[in-house]
């Protein structure tokens, strides 16, 4: 196929791993709706049958599915790891965003999609990797922290940075209001790194 620079590229199929409340996804989704994300949720997935993101994925008719991580507490790993893929590669995934996903990223899924997960972080990595990152700037006396969008590989935190917003800390930040303002920066990042992963995948297909 020939490409033309007229030529409308169909929205790329993205999937969406969490674990809790969803809000990122609420606003990947809402970026889509505004034209801002030039891709389509397919599913989303959670390793906690309650998640709040689940709920959140049926409101908007999106396929949400939760698949029990045990016997691993921390990891995707073993038959569940391979569910996943199996289901990814069911709805036609083709870039997986990880949306305060609490479980660490296995080889085979990575190698499955390939340069193809995302995550985001709420720091400015490699500052603060690991559990409630804002808690951690805070007690380490940080003037500026935010939020990292970056490509997963099978360290914590430590894959290639795609894009970064900073965010002040102030004399009188709590840590529920510094998270608070991290998480408005991540609403904004998360679509803008997403879309730029897009344009290098439609690159890399057009040769």
């Amino acid at each position: 196929m020939i490409w033309l620079p007229h030529m409308k590229a169909t929205p790329v199929a993205l999937a969406v791993l969490g674990s809790g409340r969803g809000s990122n996804f609420q606003a990947l989704a809402e970026a889509i709706d505004a034209g801002k994300l030039d891709a389509r949720i397919v599913c989303v997935i959670a390793n906690v049958a309650d998640a709040f993101i689940l709920e959140r994925a049926r409101r908007l008719n999106i396929p949400a599915e939760y698949i029990d991580p045990a016997p691993y507490k921390t990891k995707l790993s073993g038959a569940a790891e391979q569910q996943v893929i199996d289901r990814l590669r069911h709805y036609g995934a083709e870039l997986i965003a990880l949306a305060g996903f609490m479980l660490i990223i296995k080889r085979r899924l990575l190698a499955a999609f390939a340069g193809r997960v995302v995550n985001i972080h709420p720091s400015l990595l490699p500052a603060f990797p690991g559990l409630e990152a804002w808690k951690q700037a805070l007690e380490h006396g940080a003037k500026v922290t935010g939020c990292t969008v970056h490509y997963v590989d099978e360290g914590m935190d430590t894959g290639p940075i795609i894009l970064q917003r900073e965010v002040p800390v102030m004399t009188e930040d709590t840590p529920e209001s510094l998270h608070a303002r991290i998480q408005e920066q991540e609403y904004l990042a998360y679509p803008a790194a997403l879309q730029q992963v897009i344009a290098k995948i439609r690159a890399e297909s057009r040769g």
